[in-house]
């Protein structure tokens, strides 16, 4: 009967260790949605530098910052919205206006300043790394890249235990990230792609 008894607790053993690996590579299998980092459109935003170029028209061409109040000054037509719309859009309303006094202008529009977005284009790492940092996404960027800008793990990291953060279809959803894997056995299948906004956590281990 011991002997049974024994068995039964030896099977049970390997059933839940069976079912931890389970786990584990069913978690590795939920991967973040793949993606370009590049967003459809740009709308122009509050402190963006804008540069608006009038063909053959110098006089009208100008470099403006968007104000609070989202709007930028042309020479001759005044006041322009520009914070909510795309550059094409913004050129567009200047290119109307402006044909009230000059013949066919033609308009273009760029942002030579991008500040508005900048926080929400960024990488950050937090947790059990040397230096916690937000850093600016980069095309090509991978979870390995942003860890090492943080300086790496500290010793008191759970690298297995690591989690990506990703807003996607409006909620944050998170992936298991299995740092152990990637830095000591070269396994980069949670090496993900970054994306813009992406957050990295390290947990401590618990003693």
């Amino acid at each position: 009967m011991e002997l049974r008894g024994y068995g039964v607790l030896v099977l049970a053993f390997v059933v839940f260790a069976v079912s931890g690996c389970a786990t584990q590579e069913q978690l590795a299998m939920e991967s973040p949605p793949e993606g370009t980092g590049v967003v459809a459109k740009y709308l122009v935003g509050v402190d963006d530098t804008l540069s608006v170029s009038v063909w053959r028209n110098e006089e009208l061409s100008v470099s403006a910052i968007v104000r609070p109040d989202g709007i930028i000054t042309v020479p001759v037509i005044g006041d322009v919205v520009a914070a909510g719309r795309t550059p094409e859009e913004v050129a567009s309303d200047i290119r109307e206006r402006l044909s009230k006094y000059i013949r066919s202008p033609q308009v273009a529009v760029s942002v030579t300043g991008l500040v508005s977005n900048a926080y929400l284009t960024r990488v950050r790492v937090t947790g059990a790394v040397t230096q916690p940092v937000s850093t600016a996404h980069r095309p090509g960027m991978t979870v390995l890249d942003a860890v090492l800008e943080a300086g790496g793990l500290t010793e008191f990291a759970s690298p297995d235990k690591a989690r990506l953060y990703r807003k996607v279809d409006g909620k944050v959803k998170a992936y298991p990230v299995f740092l152990k894997q990637i830095l000591q056995k070269g396994n980069l299948s949670t090496n993900y792609r970054l994306l813009p906004g992406d957050i990295i956590s390290i947990p401590e281990r618990t003693f």
